[in-house]
């Protein structure tokens, strides 16, 4: 019989693990990664839900201090984004992840960025201080970084303001904060000090009845405290009176416009002069 073909050599198989070598590496390996993995997923966890836990304690300290709501959702946002930093952080050590380097870099983030925002932050330092302390609110009529109006919106870094003539005025609350504060608000009354002159050779007792009786006709200008009529000074041109009637500070205005007005039309009606600034010149002559 003729010879069978000879069957092709087979390449050699690569040698499988044995069970006992898969089984040390399963310990060495994937055992303590899934531990690791599990206790950070649980670190991660349970560190969201302590962090969401305090945040809502720490809000209801603050609400229950009164403190305004733009501030306490700035603050809360703050201390919530610094326990998710603090969670991560706890999670990677927890991997094995060198954080000693993270923390540097967010440090070293932390200051460029505060230099780079000085006047950013103190804005924002300001405006904590004018919600804290609150030297005028939302509605209030206010003198501030020489800008007067009404204020609208008070902001962690701006505030906005409405002048009379319908103007919006945004201005840093560190300019607010660095300068003297007028509020025309605060209290519920104020008092008008208006000057008014008359001629030399006017009845001072008769111009002092009729700014008198002016007064105890209006109903606006409050009986207490009591208002003021005094002749005040005898200037170059004009023996002025001083008038200090107190109103309600919403009536201010409207008093102040009225009264002038109602001075005017009462001295012409008693012939009581409103003189005009001048000056006596006496020229001698040359012989």
């Amino acid at each position: 019989m003729p010879d069978m073909p000879k069957m092709p050599d087979m390449p050699d198989l690569p040698e499988l693990p044995g069970t006992a070598e898969l089984s040390q590496h399963f310990t060495t390996y994937v055992i303590p990664w899934a531990i690791n993995i599990f206790f950070a997923l649980t670190i991660f966890i349970v560190g969201r839900i302590i962090s969401k836990i305090l945040v809502k304690l720490i809000r209801k300290g603050l609400e229950r201090a009164n403190m305004d709501m733009i501030l306490v959702n700035f603050v809360l946002s703050i201390i919530s984004t610094i326990l998710l930093l603090f969670v991560i952080i706890a999670s990677l050590n927890q991997l094995g992840v060198d954080t000693t380097s993270l923390i540097a870099l967010l440090g070293a983030a932390g200051l460029a960025i505060g230099l780079a925002l000085q006047g950013s932050l103190q804005n924002f330092a300001s405006g904590v201080m004018l919600i804290v302390f609150r030297p005028f609110k939302s509605g209030d009529f206010v003198e501030v970084a020489g800008v007067s109006g009404v204020v609208e919106v008070i902001s962690i870094f701006t505030t906005v303001m409405r002048t009379g003539d319908n103007r919006e005025i945004i201005i840093p609350n560190g300019s607010i904060y660095s300068g003297t504060i007028t509020n025309y608000s605060a209290r519920s009354t104020r008092r008008i000090d208006m000057v008014f002159g008359i001629g030399y050779g006017d009845d001072i007792k008769k111009a002092k009845d009729v700014l008198t009786s002016l007064i105890e006709a209006d109903d606006r200008i409050l009986k207490n405290p009591e208002p003021l009529v005094a002749v005040a000074e005898l200037a170059d041109s004009s023996v002025n009176f001083n008038v200090r009637p107190w109103v309600k500070s919403a009536d201010y205005w409207s008093v102040k416009f009225d009264y002038t007005e109602k001075v005017k039309l009462a001295f012409d009606e008693n012939g009581i002069s409103i003189p005009y600034p001048q000056m006596d010149v006496h020229m001698d002559k040359m012989k």
